[in-house]
């Protein structure tokens, strides 16, 4: 298990880090875990956490990726966007409270522009979820956040 806080592996903060540890990872792959707790931010009354909500995990899983090889590099963590899935595939409607969901993310493809494929699966017992995730982390990400001014002039 990787003892890094999440905090310094995600550009995320608070309740939207939703998955609890890297378990392990290497050069094209990465492991997570995540208890689906209740009250959660995405879960339903019951407890349980709607299966479209694997998404974010696996996309979560793919960060924790980039923040791990950030670190051992001695750079700080980049912001990175999901830029959609392909394939979604979950045999349930949600994970119920309690799961203890094993997520695998593997790098099919990455270029030097920051562009990613990753292919990635959510296990637990008799819950199988997987997609394909396109993300993108750019070299520059300030810049894509930047909003010109209403005249149109940018500062």
């Amino acid at each position: 298990m990787i003892d890094w806080p999440l905090a310094e592996l995600l550009p995320h903060a608070g309740d939207m880090i939703l998955i609890d540890r890297v378990v392990a990872f290497d050069d094209e792959q990465i492991h997570t875990h995540a208890t689906v707790k209740h009250g959660g931010l995405f879960n339903l009354d019951n407890g349980a956490m709607p299966a479209w909500v694997g998404i974010e995990l696996m996309a979560q899983s793919v960060a924790a990726f980039a923040g791990c090889h950030a670190r051992q590099r001695g750079d700080t963590v980049a912001l990175g966007f999901l830029l959609g899935t392909r394939k979604f595939e979950c045999n349930v409607e949600y994970f119920p409270a309690g799961s203890e969901l094993s997520i695998h993310g593997m790098r099919s493809l990455e270029d030097d522009n920051g562009m990613g494929v990753f292919e990635c699966h959510i296990e637990a017992p008799g819950i199988h979820a997987s997609a394909r995730l396109n993300v993108f982390r750019p070299p520059q990400a300030a810049h894509y956040l930047h909003e010109p001014s209403a005249t149109g002039n940018q500062p």
